[in-house]
Formats: C-alpha cells, sequence, structure tokens
C-alpha cells in the first residue's frame, strides 16, 4: 500500500507573532491564543491537547488528553494513575504537552514536569463530572487487556445498580496531575514555511526569557 501526500500543501496567511509585541509572561500568552481560538469557532474541543511520556519500554508515547485548567502555575488534567500514562510518569515526570489550533494556524509545544494536584483537588473535579463518567472511571481498569466491549459494558451496568442510591467517591488511584512548565514554545504558521516560533525559558527572579527560533 502507498499514498502521495506530497502534494497537500496549505499556505498559512492568517497572522504574525513578534518578540516585540507577546507579553512578558507566557501565560497570558496562551490564555489569549486560547480565548482567541474559542471565538474563531470551527475547532470542537479547543482543549484537547497531546500529552507525550516516555514509557517503561524505553519508547515515547503520545496521546490526546483534556486540559482541565490553567493557572499562572501550569496545566492540568485528569486520568487513572495506574493507566500506562500515569504509570510512565511516575517513573519519569517529564512530559510533553501540545496544542494544535488550525482554525487560527498555531501550536503551542510546553515541556514540563508532571505532579499529582493535591487530593481534594482532585475530589472537587470529581465531584463535577456526570455520574456517567464517574462510573467509567470505577468500571474501566485503564491500559489493561480486557477479553470484549461487552465485559467492560457489564461492569459498567453492574457499577449502575450498586450506586444508583449511593455518591459516587472518587477512587483513589484517579486524579488530576499539574504540568509545570519549564519551556513554552508559540508557534505561528507563516507563509513560505518561514513560521514564527516565540520561545519562553525561566529566568532568573521568576521572570522568562524569551527567543525567536528559526522555523
Amino acid at each position: 500500500m502507498q499514498k502521495d501526500l506530497g502534494n497537500y500543501r496549505k499556505s498559512y496567511e492568517k497572522n504574525e507573532l513578534t518578540k516585540e509585541v507577546v507579553p512578558n509572561e507566557p501565560m497570558e500568552l496562551f490564555q489569549q491564543w486560547f480565548i482567541e481560538t474559542e471565538k474563531q469557532g470551527g475547532v470542537e474541543e479547543p482543549n484537547a491537547m497531546t500529552l507525550s511520556t516516555i514509557g517503561l519500554d524505553g519508547f515515547p508515547k503520545s496521546r490526546v488528553v483534556l486540559l482541565k485548567e490553567f493557572t499562572d502555575e501550569g496545566f492540568v488534567f485528569y486520568t487513572n494513575y495506574e493507566s500506562e500514562k500515569g504509570v510512565a510518569i511516575a517513573e519519569n515526570s517529564h512530559v510533553c504537552l501540545s496544542f494544535f489550533w488550525p482554525n487560527l494556524e498555531r501550536q503551542v509545544i510546553i515541556k514540563g514536569v508532571a505532579n499529582k494536584v493535591d487530593a481534594s483537588t482532585s475530589d472537587e473535579y470529581f465531584d463535577s463530572r456526570p455520574t456517567g463518567s464517574k462510573l467509567g472511571a470505577l468500571a474501566s481498569d485503564q491500559s489493561t487487556v480486557i477479553p470484549s466491549r461487552e465485559f467492560l459494558e457489564e461492569r459498567l451496568a453492574h457499577l449502575e445498580e450498586e450506586f444508583k442510591d449511593k455518591k459516587v467517591q472518587r477512587p483513589l488511584h484517579w486524579g488530576g496531575y499539574l504540568v509545570e512548565p519549564v519551556e513554552i514554545e508559540f508557534w505561528q504558521g507563516r507563509p513560505n514555511r518561514l513560521h514564527d516560533r516565540i520561545r519562553y525559558r525561566p529566568a532568573e527572579n521568576g521572570l522568562w526569557t524569551v527567543e525567536r527560533l528559526a522555523p
């Protein structure tokens, strides 16, 4: 099987990004871009991000997860701590997050360190989830081998009956991570593949160094 994709080309011409106009703090620019992405429309889940980890087998692995909060400290997502990604983070907390917002021809790439949020924060978010999502977290031993789809659906049905009149408590193996950035790159598509790339890296006294990179 072979398919030539050499003619898949697009000229990026919607925006520009220069050091002269970016804020001193990367999270300010991230918030600005996120809001602009929402307002522009055309991206169903602007909070969808690719999370890359280094597995116990030494290979990197990337998957899409959902950003649930961002603050001056970093980026928060939730998952099963015993999943493949959770086990990988426990072994090596250095991760990469990336966002691609094609409606504005933009990417954001974040290198950071992932640490568990406190239990009360995970409890608060878990309590805000729909009941079906809560039960799904109980039903799925994420990343383990299962015999069939029916096996999973039967476990969910059993839990629906068990918790019909009970509050679903957060399982201890499920919760959030805060990814604290050590580098954030903002990528803006430009014509002729001369894209704008602005990188923030921590400097002294809580400040950030801002650099332009060749595309």
